[in-house]
């Protein structure tokens, strides 16, 4: 199906895009799914089993089968109820909320990520456009070149050789062949934001770069990097890390459940029995029963130890977790850090010195060909070096947009509604 495009300023069409993806995503609405679910498992954890209810006939003479025959034939009817360990209950209950908390920093994360990977892409896209549309507009002037040179040689007027007609050509040809390279690149994209945009992907239709700016822009325009406390502060509250604290307190509340292994479980019981008149006509008696049960835990190392253990272990386990989470985005703020100070050390070099200079150099270059005080081979190339510095400045920009929005993801702050 045919791309569509989203016109409109940079910044506001990469928002827009934004928000479709969001809007599209299904992880999102299987994840509200998974939270309703949970929601409900810990109302039901938290309730009673329900009571058993009995109906016997009991002490029928075999020989007979007479109801009143026999004192002890009765029927009756009992109700019991167990009463599960200590507050085995209600943790279980609190654990289940735990997880369902969790669900909505996983839906902060991914929102988050999606963002991030649709910026990314969008950035990858406006880069192999702005690209084409430098090179095609430098095209003219290679064509120009040709057609001078050509009509030089032919005239046998001035310094033309025939390979610098063939050298002319040769470089339209590789022209070409890097449009054809970056058409392709912006094709794979389009398929690539088609995955979050739907069947239907809308590609920018832009002048420039979208506006990306640093979340906290302090953190990057300090002379010194920031130490490890400080990027700490941030990364706490990111929502994967909150995610994991979730995990962590529902890991914590499980080791509590375990313990009430070591407590008794208890039962109640109560039993009415109806008995038939004895053969004289004389009544007997209903019987009444109630009684209580509990179970002992004495045999505990084998069982209710290994369960604390292994719930124990559990818990140690996500919290490494989520130590691993927290070096690893502080590592990538640390690299990210220095990336942006260098793509902007790269770019004041390039507007500021290379890409006058290049242009000052082409410029000159030219002007001897056509004066004869110059060759056409060096004039070709200056030309080239300039196109491609334009190009590379293209793709220096796009890196740091990029890693500012790789920072802004780094930097995403979770909210907690628990």
């Amino acid at each position: 199906m045919p791309a569509i495009a989203i016109a409109g300023s940079e910044t506001d069409s990469l928002q827009r895009a934004i928000q479709i993806a969001i809007d599209q995503d299904p992880w999102l609405t299987g994840s509200a799914s998974i939270e309703a679910a949970l929601e409900n498992e810990a109302i039901a954890s938290g309730q009673l089993p329900d009571p058993q209810v009995s109906l016997k006939a009991g002490n029928l003479p075999v020989d007979t089968f007479d109801l009143n025959q026999e004192g002890m034939t009765q029927f009756s009817v009992g109700v019991s109820q167990k009463f599960p360990r200590g507050d085995s209950l209600a943790l279980a209950k609190q654990q289940k909320q735990q997880l369902a908390a969790q669900q909505p920093m996983l839906r902060q994360d991914r929102e988050a990520r999606v963002e991030a990977t649709v910026s990314q892409l969008w950035l990858e896209a406006t880069r192999a456009q702005l690209s084409i549309e430098r090179i095609e507009r430098d095209r003219s002037l290679f064509e120009q070149l040709a057609d001078v040179a050509e009509v030089s040689y032919a005239s046998a007027f001035g310094m033309t050789r025939q390979d610098d007609v063939v050298r002319a050509q040769l470089e339209l040809t590789r022209l070409e062949d890097r449009l054809t390279d970056l058409r392709q690149q912006q094709e794979a994209v389009e398929r690539q934001l088609s995955e979050w945009l739907g069947s239907e992907a809308i590609m920018p239709v832009v002048a420039d770069f979208p506006g990306l700016e640093l979340e906290e822009p302090k953190l990057f325009t300090a002379v010194e990097r920031p130490n490890r406390q400080a990027w700490y502060e941030r990364v706490r509250y990111h929502p994967a890390v909150l995610a994991v604290d979730k995990s962590i307190d529902a890991m914590e509340i499980g080791v509590d459940a375990a313990r009430q292994q070591y407590k008794p479980e208890w039962g109640v019981s109560a039993q009415y029995g109806y008995r038939e008149d004895d053969p004289m006509g004389g009544r007997r008696s209903d019987l009444f029963s109630v009684g209580v049960a509990f179970d002992l835990p004495v045999f505990t190392e084998n069982r209710q130890d290994k369960n604390v253990a292994a719930a124990a272990s559990r818990h140690e386990a996500v919290r490494y977790e989520r130590e691993t989470l927290v070096r690893e985005l502080i590592a990538q703020l640390e690299t990210n850090w220095v990336k942006l100070a260098r793509l902007d050390e790269r770019l004041t070099l390039y507007t500021q010195r290379l890409l006058p200079e290049l242009s000052e150099q082409a410029e000159a270059s030219l002007n001897a060909y056509n004066n004869d005080d110059g060759d056409f081979p060096e004039a070709v190339r200056a030309r080239i070096d300039e196109t491609n510095a334009s190009v590379e400045l293209i793709g220096l920009k796009a890196q740091r947009l990029k890693v500012i929005s790789d920072i802004n993801y780094l930097l995403s702050q979770g909210t907690s509604s628990r």
